[in-house]
């Protein structure tokens, strides 16, 4: 078994096939500008060197295999994810995982909210039933013993949902198309929570879940996925942990954590959450996560092939096969 594993998320920005349409304010790509982004992105993948690697923005999972047949260290690599499909006229992009262990079991797709969660949007009737972007759910073998559970997600945008005919420069409406974003976000969060815990409830799961949040690791959202911290009947604490936070290599003095910048503003909305698995402080913990390192010097350069994310990559170290086989 390796003694350390390594977590990625990675959102590529729009990654489609030349001449496909993803947005109606975006020009498709060309053949050229497709070669020179997943150029790009085979190139981080390699720097990123990590294990399991989970994408957002996929607009064509052949797309996603285009750039790993140019990787050095992913052309071998399983990868699961799914196209996009229209919904009312458009395309919304998905997720994908990729791999260089082994994956166990069924790779789930979950599309609509669980437990029958919904709610009304103010100023529309529209009632929310679906997640924007379908979350994937995989079991990764880290060792013959322990399976770990991995879901990829990318929750709704902070960019303001708008009803029809309404007027993007009107201020009250603009608040409105906000708020619907933010519930929109919150709703998907609560039910990124309820899957969550049905699948860690009467045993122990070690999860990851990784991917684009549209929200710092404090704001509400982050903090309904990550849970409450009450302990199951079995005495276990069923939270996530932002990676970053617990970290036992976190170096303050050189403290350059973010995977955004928007209008100015640097900020950290790509996270990866574990559980307690793989926090320290934890009598049940089978490792602990040793560094987490962000690969965004591209970010204030925007060239055109690269994303306007960063990237996030998680070195976990495992304390061995003893601690494993309990699990």
């Amino acid at each position: 078994m390796q003694h350390e594993i390594r977590f990625a998320t990675f959102n590529v920005c729009n990654l489609a096939l030349p001449g496909a349409v993803c947005y109606d304010n975006l020009p498709p790509l060309t053949d050229t500008e497709f070669e020179a982004k997943t150029d790009w992105i085979a190139q981080q993948i390699d720097r990123l060197d990590a294990d399991v690697i989970g994408f957002q923005e996929i607009f064509s999972q052949a797309a996603l295999q285009h750039a790993l047949a140019k990787s050095t260290r992913y052309a071998h690599a399983q990868q699961v994810g799914f196209d996009p499909v229209l919904r009312d006229g458009e395309l919304t992009p998905s997720v994908a995982l990729v791999s260089r262990l082994p994956l166990v079991g069924e790779v789930k797709t979950y599309s609509e909210l669980p437990h029958q969660l919904s709610v009304t949007l103010p100023g529309s009737s529209e009632i929310s039933t679906r997640f924007t972007r379908p979350v994937l759910h995989a079991q990764v073998a880290l060792s013959h013993d322990l399976i770990v559970h991995v879901f990829v997600v990318h929750l709704k945008s902070q960019r303001p949902d708008y009803a029809n005919e309404e007027d993007e420069n009107d201020s009250y409406q603009l608040g409105l198309g906000a708020l619907r974003s933010l519930i929109r976000r919150g709703t998907e969060a609560l039910g990124l929570r309820y899957l969550l815990a049905d699948l860690a409830r009467g045993d122990r799961v070690p999860l990851v879940v990784m991917g684009d949040f549209n929200d710092v690791a404090g704001a509400i959202t982050s903090r309904i996925v990550m849970g409450d911290g009450r302990q199951s009947k079995n005495g276990f604490d069923d939270r996530l942990f932002d990676s970053y936070r617990i970290q036992s290599h976190h170096d303050r003095l050189r403290d350059v954590g973010y995977s955004t910048l928007h209008q100015g503003q640097f900020q950290t909305i790509d996270h990866i959450l574990v559980s307690e698995e793989f926090n320290p402080a934890s009598r049940f913990a089978i490792g602990e996560v040793l560094e987490v390192i962000y690969l965004n010097d591209h970010i204030p350069l925007r060239q055109p092939e690269a994303s306007d994310h960063g990237q996030v990559l998680v070195r976990l170290k495992l304390y061995g096969a003893d601690n494993a086989a309990g699990i």
